[in-house]
């Protein structure tokens, strides 16, 4: 049962709840404004993993890209901006969203939320830090190899920024997976042992989730992904056993009675 500020009226939450969107926007109204006016040496950033793909201006030293109308050249910014934006104050996001649901949590609950956040944040920044290092030049190596024989690229400004946004993006949130399955098992919504011996099952289910998320839905890219969710799933396993080893235990000995007693 809530206990604390979550005994409030309707309303009252609803306050709280806009007071908290209100902070979010309020710093990212401030970041966007900043990365603004240095969102072309933030594209230039973006763009270095895979420079070698792109006509290099000596004049310059930056590579080029074509934007077909103004519009799109302060559209591009903007999008560049904005990811930015997110990224540098996504502690502030998700500590006010998980501030918001804390109230919410039982005493013994309460004591995984800091964890959680700072988990949580890691996780993200190393799932866009592995796209950035391993991935993007990877996958772009792959894509314009498919049109060898029919002709040449046309590097366009807006398309090579939100491919590679969405490719960090995809990448960030897909880290996240073994924050699911540590809570999954905490939480005694999915036994250990049940995770442990389903692992073909989740395997497939992974390799499924790769080519959904992956904007490319190259072969290169997937694998990639695949590789690296299934590293982090065993280590989120393993992490959770040795946390809570007790509990599995407990739950491997109910699970083998259950067993027996359907064997009767």
């Amino acid at each position: 049962m809530p206990i604390g500020p979550a005994r409030m009226p309707l309303l009252d939450h609803l306050g709280e709840l806009r007071m908290r969107l209100v902070r979010i926007v309020a710093c990212l109204g401030v970041a966007v404004c900043v990365f603004y006016l240095s969102a072309p040496i933030m594209g230039q950033f973006l763009l270095l993993p895979i420079a070698s793909y792109l006509p290099f201006n000596p004049e310059t030293g930056w590579v080029d890209t074509v934007a077909l109308d103004p519009f799109e050249a302060f559209a591009t910014r903007f999008e560049i901006a904005f990811f930015f934006s997110v990224i540098a104050t996504s502690p502030v996001i998700l500590w006010q969203l998980l501030a918001f649901f804390l109230p919410a949590l039982k005493p013994k609950e309460r004591k995984w939320f800091t964890p959680t956040f700072v988990v949580s944040v890691i996780l993200f920044v190393l799932g866009v830090v592995f796209c950035y290092a391993v991935i993007l030049d990877a996958a772009f190596n792959w894509l314009t190899d498919q049109a060898a024989g029919l002709g040449y690229i046309e590097p366009r400004m807006s398309s090579y920024i939100d491919i590679i946004i969405k490719f960090e993006v995809a990448f960030g949130f897909a880290f996240e997976l073994p924050l699911v399955i540590f809570y999954l098992v905490i939480f005694d919504v999915v036994p250990y042992k049940k995770l442990r011996e389903s692992w073909r099952m989740v395997y497939i289910v992974l390799m499924v989730l790769c080519a959904v998320i992956t904007p490319d839905a190259s072969p290169i890219t997937m694998l990639l992904l695949f590789a690296a969710l299934i590293a982090l799933y065993e280590l989120s396993l393993l992490a959770a056993r040795i946390v809570l080893a007790r509990r599995i235990k407990r739950q491997n000995a109910q699970l083998a009675a259950e067993e027996a007693e359907d064997e009767q």
